[in-house]
């Protein structure tokens, strides 16, 4: 029957059947629950005793955010990943755990809401069921009772009781972990730790004691150099600030400035947060960059006294056997013992190069940290900039003699202790700093490169006896003459810096905290939870015109939010809320906990249900893109480890195994502005290359994104295909950790393979099955159960392109017989079932079925059916034949050889002679040359 007699049958497989089956499928699916998973405990716990036996397996998906353009192709592709991974767990018997929800607070949402002219909520709302439609369509077992949204009050009620429980907490440098506050304040109170100062605890004022207890919080306020972007309203974090020093969205000046902010002690977890590395199955490149964020560095703290006394400047240095060398020290211009070390006026000798046009020291000062302060972190640290003379010197503790105390960009108040001593001897961006300030060079070590590495130390050099030692001796010999002269110590020191969690925004989770009349953070309690944002129309950030504006956030407009009366234990008093909002991490860091207990309300998770996912070693499998690769999984790292410290999670990681999906990749086109057009409008090689609106554009390679107008959206993929086409398209394209051109050409042939499929199963003209009882053929069960095996291996392996070319072989085999063997038939639905679900649980009716695909047991391969045919070839030597040497059927040259050389017949008769050539004929002959 060719293909024009086909589109006449009443039962062929097409764009509108596909839609047929597939809406049917989706509709029964969510009738039955037919992918609830039900918990050992509590209220989702309906049904678990049918899993008895079933091991758990928690597969799950970075947190999308729901954006207003809805999902173009590239979306779905992790999505698709894991459902077809779920799907196949529990044909192999296991409890599958896999439910979706979205990431809806934040600076995107708020400002799509300005920008339409609508509340937040209505657009976040709009877009949630814009994605949870085109998702629901994909035909994803997700369990839908366990969907949650940041923004549902239900959800951020327990993201404000973790901030708790941070702000409850403090790091026990003992021991490494997180530990009550209360704990701390024991320790104070019985002198098992000594009170800073030389008052005793009891003589102590409440506020006093206070400020002492939130010096040790792992939520805590403090005065920081922030991003601030006067345009938007509202602090940026670093990876919202683009290289050029503006603001990711709207493209607005960033400028650093101090900021009362609240903060996250997560530099206190560095060492943890490295060392745990170990204990996941994460691709080794996102371990490196997250190394790499954190920063660890060995080295040493120097104290440098200020020359004729007062200030002392501590650097952190990784070197300190160079410090002989040191002839100027450095600090981030924000650094506060600047104010105490800079004189009313220039030391004498002072060369006019250092002190510029500025009539003091302290000129000098306010007019590089002026210029300093409009400058990001990222453009600080591009270069060295033009530094500032303090007028201060302080003195190298290996020398004796004095060095001046610069300000200079690149020195970082987050990283070490903000202060340097600048090496240009054996560091190149101190070279350069020096020779622009005409600074003396020093050398340490002879040879080498111009970063210190390699070499050997001179003779005769004051500080540390170095001579004849090795680098890391040196360093070894310099840290312990450092602690022998009480001029430094040992020291570990990380990149990381805490992370800043406030945002002067409407958007985002209130902060369960108020002021009392000294001004100080006091929590709420948990009974007081949720802290609801108050309903407003104007929550439009106030713009500023200038870098040294003051922040209003939105929430100050809602006075009688802003200023409340209450009661917590001490009589009623009137407090000041928090204005400021929590960033869009925090709901992103706990979500996966949540996930698994969504309807509980006395706890954010039930600790029996936790136990039950997350106890082998977090989330099983966690699939997303690399983009999330540090600050996502960093921050919610951190989270994970203070639960757990504190008793309310079982897993000190809480993501076992982490896979990187790669991304989607199709044509975009610029104008002559360098502006994004519609490429769906693009007429495309027309004689003159391609264009828009009749004006020529450029065509940009990249990845399938709205930003750049590129999307495809799935729908389009439905109507004319079905979504199993596009489910299998997109597993199809290539390896799941690479990045694949879109290409719609191929859409058309793995329709084919769907339509071949059904044409295998069902009759066209009667729709029913068309198999035989009769067994498959040897030749059949050979092709079926090697089939079998090697598609267990790739699903496993989530190596779904290979398992589909297997799967295609299969059915053409099959499609060429007479009338295929049930046996054959059945295997080739299941096999095909976790990829192509619609269809398969169809068919799988239609061959008398009654229980649905989803828990039917996944085909088992036959070892020896399984096993590759061998064939038997004659080795000579040198022409004659001496042994026989059985190789797979399909054996190439280098496999032969590889057998044939760890064979004991090639030892034996080799023995004392030298081989000089191998002449292989895979499948008929091996000669092995000797002469």
């Amino acid at each position: 029957m060719n293909e024009k007699e086909r589109a006449d049958t009443p039962y062929r497989y097409d764009a509108r059947m596909a839609g047929e089956i597939e809406l049917r499928r989706q509709r029964r699916w969510h009738e039955r629950g037919a992918f609830d998973s039900p918990n050992p405990a509590g209220p989702l716990s309906g049904g678990f005793a049918r899993m008895a036996g079933r091991r758990p397996f928690y597969v799950l998906d970075m947190f999308p955010y729901p954006s207003g353009a809805g999902l173009h192709v590239g979306h779905p592709l992790g999505y698709i990943a894991t459902d077809v991974l779920g799907r196949y767990k529990r044909m192999t018997g296991h409890h599958v755990m896999h439910t979706f929800g979205y990431d809806a607070f934040g600076l995107p949402a708020e400002q799509y809401a300005l920008d339409t002219g609508r509340h937040p909520r209505e657009t976040t709302a709009a877009n949630i069921a814009a994605y949870r439609r085109q998702l629901r369509r994909l035909g994803l077992a997700h369990d839908a009772r366990r969907e949650i949204s940041t923004t549902d009050p239900a959800y951020y009620r327990w993201t404000q009781w973790i901030f708790l429980r941070l702000f409850g907490s403090w790091i026990d440098e003992r021991t490494g972990r997180a530990r009550p506050i209360a704990e701390l304040e024991e320790e104070f109170a019985s002198g098992a730790r000594p009170v800073p100062g030389d008052r005793p605890w009891t003589a102590l004022t409440a506020p006093e004691r206070r400020r002492i207890v939130d010096g040790h919080r792992l939520a805590y306020v403090s005065e920081e150099p922030v991003n601030w972007c006067p345009a938007l309203g509202t602090v940026l974090a670093n990876e919202e600030v683009t290289a050029g020093g503006r603001s990711d969205i709207g493209d607005h000046p960033v400028h650093r400035r101090p900021m009362r902010q609240w903060n996250l002690r997560i530099t206190a977890l560095a060492r943890r947060l490295i060392d745990d590395l170990d204990l996941v199955d994460w691709p080794e490149s996102v371990k490196r960059m997250q190394r790499n964020w954190i920063g660890a560095a060995d080295g040493a703290r120097v104290r440098l006294r200020q020359a004729g006394g007062g200030a002392e400047v501590e650097v952190f240095t990784t070197r300190p056997d160079t410090l002989y060398g040191a002839t100027f020290a450095a600090l981030a211009p924000e650094h506060p013992l600047a104010d105490r070390l800079v004189p009313g006026a220039w030391p004498d000798g002072t060369p006019a190069q250092w002190r510029g046009p500025h009539a003091t020291p302290r000129d000098a000062v306010a007019a590089y940290r002026e210029r300093a302060g409009r400058l990001s972190d990222r453009q600080r640290t591009a270069g060295t900039g033009p530094g500032a003379f303090t007028g201060a010197h302080v003195v190298n503790p290996a020398t004796g003699a004095p060095i001046p105390v610069f300000l200079a960009d690149h020195v970082l108040m987050g990283y070490g202790t903000g202060a340097i001593m600048g090496v240009p001897a054996h560091d190149r961006r101190d070279m350069g700093f020096a020779r622009a300030h005409g600074l003396e060079v020093r050398a340490v070590l002879a040879g080498g490169d111009g970063d210190g590495d390699g070499g050997t130390y001179r003779a005769g050099i004051a500080g540390p006896a170095l001579a004849g030692l090795t680098v890391p001796e040196g360093i070894a010999a310099a840290v312990q003459w450092l602690e022998r002269t009480g001029h430094g110590y040992g020291t570990r020191s990380y990149r990381l810096r805490d992370w800043l969690f406030s945002r002067q925004r409407y958007w985002g989770e209130p902060f369960p905290i108020v002021y009392d009349e000294h001004g100080m953070p006091v929590a709420l309690p948990d009974t007081m939870l949720p802290v609801l944002l108050p309903e407003m129309t104007d929550f439009r950030p106030e713009p500023h015109q200038d870098a040294d504006s003051e922040p209003v956030p939105p929430l100050a407009k809602a006075a009688e939010w802003a200023t409340v009366e209450l009661d917590l234990g001490d009589g009623p008093k009137r407090y000041r809320r928090e204005l400021n909002t929590m960033p869009q991490w925090a709901g992103s860091c706990w979500y996966y906990l949540r996930y698994l207990d969504p309807a509980n309300d006395e706890a954010f998770i039930d600790p029996e249900v936790e136990r039950y996912w997350m106890g082998s070693g977090g989330v099983d499998l966690y699939v997303g893109g690399v983009e999330q690769a540090v600050l996502h999984l960093l921050y919610a790292r951190f989270w994970h480890k203070v639960l757990y410290d504190l008793g309310h999670v079982s897993t000190p990681e809480p993501f076992g195994r982490l896979v990187n999906q790669g991304y989607v990749l199709a044509d975009a086109y610029t104008d002559e502005r360098g502006m994004y057009v519609p490429a769906a409008e693009v007429e495309r090689d027309r004689g003159g290359g391609p264009s828009y609106r009749g004006r020529p554009v450029t065509r940009r390679a990249g990845r399938m994104g709205k930003s750049r107008k590129n999307g495809i959206a799935p729908d389009e993929i439905y109507d004319r295909y079905g979504a199993d086409t596009l489910r299998l398209h997109e597993m199809a394209m290539g390896p799941l950790d690479a990045d694949r051109p879109w290409r719609t050409d191929g859409i058309a042939g793995v329709h084919r393979f769907l339509r071949r499929l059904w044409r295998v199963v069902v009759d066209e003209e009667t729709g029913a099955a068309r198999v035989t009882g009769t067994g498959p053929d040897p030749d059949t069960l050979r092709r079926l159960h090697r089939t079998i095996a090697a598609v267990r291996a790739d699903f496993e392996a989530m190596r779904y392109n290979t398992a589909i070319a297997r799967l295609m072989e299969l059915t053409g085999h099959a499609a060429r017989l007479p009338e295929p063997p049930r046996a054959l038939a059945e295997a080739l639905v299941l096999m095909v079932a976790p990829l192509a679900p619609h269809i398969a649980e169809e068919l799988w009716e239609r061959l008398g079925h009654r229980e649905p695909i989803l828990y039917a047991p996944f085909p088992d391969a036959d070892p020896d059916l399984a096993a590759e045919p061998a064939v038997t070839i004659p080795v000579q030597i040198d022409g004659r034949t001496r042994f026989t040497l059985d190789v797979p059927a399909g054996a190439g040259e280098e496999e032969i050889e590889r057998l044939l050389t760890g064979h004991d017949g090639f030892a034996r008769h080799t023995a004392g002679r030298t081989v000089r050539r191998l002449v292989i004929v895979p499948g008929r002959i091996a000669n092995v040359l000797t002469r």
